[in-house]
């Protein structure tokens, strides 16, 4: 069975709404680029729990996500916001011309949590999001890199044999035979190869990054990603600062890492 609050959505929805709220968003205060009153836009915002913790702080927020499913479950969620004028929610890409024209260079700060791992063509979303952002806009990202114990998002399978970390890093044919001989379902493999076909390493987001037009404000790298808090019941753990500067090893035992971005 997978972990109880997989396919929980308010469940996750709390999650996210408690690990922004304490961690995400003091980490961002104490970076000095969050103030309140911000307009924030979250891609790939699920059911909304991140930006309920904007809110909470005076934010005017945006979602959209691909999934109708979820942004209507959102809508549910966070009726009573909606109703306020303090968010809106979309299922919708940000590729279409008429998003693009609404929403063009009106958000402060634009949000990516645990999302850029699942998208395939990274260099593509990485250079269409400024068209979204203030001119001094910033953004946030927050991913579990792919080289990490989980970095493939197995803890989503079944069964201790699905679950089994660095499994993900097999070459793409041997990991899909080894789901389908850990009793996987198709569903879960073609979502748990989709993972698979994206890797987003440190090392490689942060070349994305330079390759797109962005600088590094900062970076942050955990041991135990915050959200484990809430998870697992871990209290979360930076990375030492010795492994955090080496760029191979880290990628294998960072759990989590938080990235503030400018345009370069």
């Amino acid at each position: 069975m997978s972990l109880y609050f997989h396919g929980n959505a308010p469940l996750k929805f709390q999650h996210q709404f408690l690990v922004t709220l304490n961690y995400i968003i003091p980490y961002l205060e104490a970076k000095k680029v969050f103030r309140e009153g911000m307009r924030v836009l979250e891609i790939g915002c699920g059911e909304g729990g991140v930006l309920k913790a904007f809110i909470e702080r005076n934010c005017i927020c945006t979602g959209m996500d691909l999934s109708a499913s979820k942004i209507e479950n959102g809508k549910t969620l966070l009726a009573e916001e909606i109703a306020a004028g303090k968010m809106e929610l979309f299922a919708a890409d940000i590729y279409d011309q008429q998003v693009m024209d609404e929403f063009r260079g009106k958000f402060d700060l634009i949000v990516l949590k645990d999302t850029i791992e699942h998208i395939p063509d990274q260099e593509r979303v990485m250079a269409q999001l400024p068209v979204y952002l203030k001119q001094d806009g910033i953004l946030f990202f927050g991913f579990p890199p792919w080289c990490m114990p989980f970095g493939g998002h197995q803890q989503t399978a079944k069964g201790k044999l699905g679950k089994m970390p660095w499994m993900h890093l097999l070459p793409r044919a041997a990991y899909k035979s080894w789901l389908k001989f850990s009793g996987q379902t198709p569903a879960a493999i073609e979502s748990l190869l989709e993972i698979h076909d994206t890797q987003i390493s440190i090392n490689r987001f942060e070349r994305i990054c330079r390759a797109t037009g962005y600088a590094i404000a900062d970076r942050r790298l955990y041991l135990l990603n915050p959200i484990y808090r809430y998870k697992f019941g871990r209290s979360p753990r930076k990375q030492l600062p010795f492994i955090a500067a080496l760029p191979h090893l880290r990628d294998f035992v960072t759990t989590g890492v938080y990235y503030i971005l400018k345009r370069a």
